[in-house]
């Protein structure tokens, strides 16, 4: 089964003003929808826009699992537990909020920033805060969040080139750029699709595309 989710059906957030502009495909703060709480481990796909200068002030997290692929520009992360970062464009930056940690996301340089950030729900709450930053992550090697029971992976398309859908009971696909053909159905920039019980599909490109696959148990 494959439920699609359209980029124009997201939830518009951020401050404008202040240069955020957020699109969330999940039930949000103030967009609450007690139908689109989660879909296997994901509870929150926001794709998040910061001009120059721009950026979230210090605020809590708990109980959250919160991995970052960064698209364009470079992102500044600092929080309390003392690890501070600057992530670009092919890195995976993983926050494990555990039993509570707070952190700074800002858009530090001179160019625009755009980052797709998901919350995953760990499968126990509590424990000490982690963090790490996994720099040029390859297609070929899944980025394992096993708090959450979840595998992260990556695939960079040239037009005309096929990937296998992971087979496993949830798999949330988003297209970071580009268009794809998964299974029967094309799929845009910003597009997301949730597969349940996914077996035998594969994702054709259309033009240079870049996806994100999140397997879940």
């Amino acid at each position: 089964m494959m439920d699609v989710r359209r980029a124009d059906e997201r939830y518009r957030g951020g401050d404008p003003a202040a240069g955020i502009e957020s699109l969330h495909a999940f039930s949000f703060g103030p967009h609450y929808d007690p139908d689109n709480l989660r879909f296997g481990a994901v509870i929150a796909c926001n794709e998040e826009r910061l001009a120059p200068g721009a950026g979230f002030d210090e605020h809590p997290h708990s109980h959250t699992e919160i991995v970052t692929w960064v698209v364009e520009g470079e992102l500044t992360h600092r929080d309390t537990a003392g690890h501070e970062s600057v992530v670009r464009p092919g890195d995976v930056q993983r926050l494990s909020s555990a039993g509570g940690v707070r952190h700074v996301e800002r858009n530090d340089g001179g160019t625009p920033l755009l980052f797709v950030q998901m919350w995953l729900a760990p499968l126990e709450p509590g424990g000490d805060p982690a963090y790490e930053v996994v720099h040029g992550i390859a297609d070929s090697t899944p980025y394992a969040v096993p708090e959450a029971a979840a595998m992260l992976h990556v695939r960079r398309l040239a037009p005309g080139e096929r990937t296998a859908v992971p087979d496993a009971p949830f798999v949330y696909a988003h297209v970071v750029r580009g268009e794809v053909l998964l299974d029967t159905i094309v799929l845009t920039t910003g597009d997301a699709a949730r597969i349940t019980d996914a077996k035998d599909l594969e994702a054709v490109a259309r033009d240079g595309t870049e996806l994100l696959f999140w397997e879940m148990a």
